[in-house]
């Protein structure tokens, strides 16, 4: 695997390495010994798949405040994401900055998702799978959320979002919070 820095701090882009032949190709997807020598060290602990009937849907902003924060490794196994991931570490120099990357089937690139970041993706094709690693089970009492569309965040996203939960629709503004995100 090729691990590529992006610019938010601490989350990569994962590159596999097929090893092919005539029946096609072999590649690790994740590999702890692999992840520690950028001195990343998690254990995943549960793996979850998404469907999305519909080009245009979109899911998160997400995350799990602390002290039940997760990371992801994101990966979409049909279709085409745009993936969205904003740093909500306030002690962060990336802080409330946003990175947008396209995640398809055939470019098989993955993201390494840290704890102390909000994620979001939204679909750009019909029938879209994505599936990720996670770090920490799903705590409902630890679920958060951010606005798609708070102009403070300052997303572009690539279309309108055609379906969207109404939970994550109506996820508090960053101007309307009180307290700390991570």
């Amino acid at each position: 695997m090729q691990f590529i820095q992006t610019d938010l701090k601490d989350a990569y882009l994962v590159e596999l390495e097929p090893r092919g032949d005539d029946r096609g190709f072999f590649a690790r997807t994740m590999c702890r010994e692999e992840f520690a020598t950028i001195g990343i060290k998690n254990d995943f602990v549960q793996q979850n798949t998404s469907f999305s009937a519909q080009r245009g849907t979109l899911r998160g902003l997400h995350f799990q405040k602390a002290p039940d924060g997760e990371d992801k490794l994101i990966r979409c196994i049909r279709g085409a994401i745009v993936d969205v991931i904003v740093d909500i570490r306030q002690d962060s120099p990336t802080y409330m900055q946003h990175q947008m990357f396209e995640l398809t089937s055939r470019n098989r690139l993955q993201l390494l998702v840290p704890k102390g970041f909000a994620h979001s993706f939204m679909t750009l094709e019909d029938d879209v799978e994505v599936s990720y690693l996670v770090t920490a089970p799903y705590t409902p009492s630890s679920e958060d959320g951010l606005r798609y569309d708070d102009v403070a965040l300052g997303i572009e996203w690539p279309m309108p979002a055609s379906v969207i939960s109404d939970k994550d629709a109506s996820w508090p503004l960053i101007s309307e919070r009180s307290s700390r995100l991570y």
